[in-house]
């Protein structure tokens, strides 16, 4: 008898076993930010000896069934299979094709109920059922019409349910731990951010934010939320906004303390918690009050970005997630809203900003908003070539032919380059000074590019980009003008 033959042969015999208890047992979650997540259950099932096949119900709707493992001892796993097919109204009716059904019907006038039976042709937007000689078609018209079905379709299930065949060579009560990975679980982090701008001082309460929308509720459960970015195939990776990545943040090089597992950083919750499906559920995991904070502006140019009116800067909030003078954690990708208070001391909203994870000891710098009162106006006040009168050697080549002759080559390229005057006008129309990082980006797009001339001491950030820090007095204006050289 070969081996498939046994297999049906024995199930037959022992019928199928579930898993003691009929739903979870001893549930661990592991919830990382990019809708995924690593269940581990631990139960108790009696296993008979030799083949059987053991339910387990309530596994994640959304469960990834290649990554199912079944670890214990004193078994081999045969075969597994995911039942996702649950049982409703509809479904039934579909798995009854080519069935006979009972049609019990309740006549309106006398309440007098008669029974025929009927076998399902087909459904399609109503079921089509040949009743003796002639053809009738069921739809949901609010007639009193029931269906009575002989028997529950054995691959229809109640709960998302896995079925795993083992083949254990002793009977007994052992411990086995089913691992998967689900989607349909995920976290962010949610930050509240109180800044006092007179006290330049900033308070942050961090809140983790966990959604459960795999379809199953994961009862008393110990879960670990995992910071980072795991690979995942044919799944595209998180991304910033380039405006967000290159708004400032410089990486901090503080070690957190709080457990790490790989490269990751792991948040624990604090005993043990149920993970109600479809439900969205907070936990606060950051407390920092006066850490040191200011209030900036940015204004960022293209290359050659020019402007008939001027614009406003953006509104940048400044502090440090470092241990000495910051919030003193490492933070979780999320978005941060910002409030201040107003002249009767209620906290009003100001913006929000995302950040991506971030380690302690970061310095940030966080859009969360525009400014009314300070604009700047770019303009290219002048673009000129610059061809001096000489050829400049780039390439020379040395080729040897089929019949030995060597013979040199060189290629000349008249050398030319672009000068372009930038002018900046930097307005303040508040009644304190203000200070503002003027960048000019795009500078890597070019090569050779050189600064000629400036009218206000820079720093080049980057190949991408020139910042100057400008300072705009009260009511007033500052001008910054910049002399470029590029090859084109």
């Amino acid at each position: 008898m070969n081996r498939m033959v046994l297999l049906a042969a024995c199930l037959a015999a022992t019928g199928t076993a579930r898993a003691q208890g009929g739903g979870h047992g001893d549930v661990s979650v592991t919830i990382y930010n990019d809708d995924l997540a690593l269940v581990q259950d631990i139960r108790s099932v009696a296993l008979p000896a030799g083949l059987s096949r053991q339910e387990f119900p309530d596994v994640s709707t959304s469960i990834r069934p290649e990554t199912v493992s079944l670890a214990g001892d004193g078994f081999d796993v045969v075969e597994q299979n995911f039942d996702f097919d649950l049982l409703s109204p509809t479904a039934l009716m579909q798995k009854a094709i080519g069935q006979t059904i009972t049609l019990l019907r309740t006549n309106p006038a006398t309440g007098a109920e008669t029974r025929e039976r009927a076998t399902v042709l087909a459904v399609n937007g109503g079921a089509v059922l040949r009743i003796g000689d002639r053809i009738e078609v069921l739809r949901d018209d609010g007639l009193p019409v029931r269906v009575i079905f002989d028997t529950i379709p054995p691959n229809l299930r109640a709960r998302p349910t896995l079925s795993i065949t083992v083949d254990a060579a002793r009977a007994g009560t052992r411990l086995l731990t089913l691992s998967y990975l689900s989607t349909g679980l995920s976290w962010k982090a949610d930050y509240v951010a109180l800044f006092d701008e007179r006290a330049g001082k900033i308070d942050v309460e961090g809140w983790i934010t966990l959604t459960n929308s795999s379809g199953t509720a994961f009862a008393n459960a110990a879960t670990l939320l995992v910071a980072g970015e795991v690979a995942q195939v044919n799944r595209p990776r998180a991304r910033i906004e380039a405006e967000e990545r290159r708004s400032g943040n410089m990486p901090g090089i503080e070690p957190a303390a709080r457990p790490r597992i790989g490269d990751f950083y792991a948040y624990p919750l604090a005993g043990r918690t149920t993970i109600a499906s479809a439900q969205t559920k907070q936990v606060s995991f950051l407390d920092a009050a006066g850490a040191p904070a200011a209030r900036g502006y940015e204004y960022r140019n293209a290359w050659l970005g020019r402007s008939r009116d001027a614009q406003s800067a953006a509104t940048m909030l400044k502090f440090s997630s470092a241990k000495e003078g910051g919030l003193g954690d490492a933070l979780p990708a999320g978005i941060v809203r910002v409030y201040m208070r107003d002249g009767s001391g209620q906290p009003q909203f100001v913006g929000e900003s995302e950040i991506p994870h971030t380690p302690m000891g970061s310095s940030l710098n966080l859009r969360t908003g525009n400014a009314f009162d300070v604009k700047v106006r770019p303009t290219v006040e002048k673009r000129e070539r610059v061809t001096p009168e000489e050829w400049e050697t780039t390439a020379r080549y040395r080729v040897t032919g089929p019949d030995g002759v060597v013979t040199t080559s060189q290629v000349d390229n008249q050398r030319e380059r672009w000068r372009t005057t930038m002018r900046y006008v930097v307005s303040n129309a508040r009644s304190q000074p203000v200070t503002v990082d003027l960048f000019q980006d795009g500078l890597g797009d070019w090569w050779d590019v050189r600064v000629v001339s400036e009218s206000l001491a820079g720093r080049q950030v980057s190949a991408y980009s020139r910042l100057w820090e400008v300072p705009v007095p009260a009511n007033g204006e500052t001008v910054v003008t910049a002399v470029f050289e590029t090859r084109y």
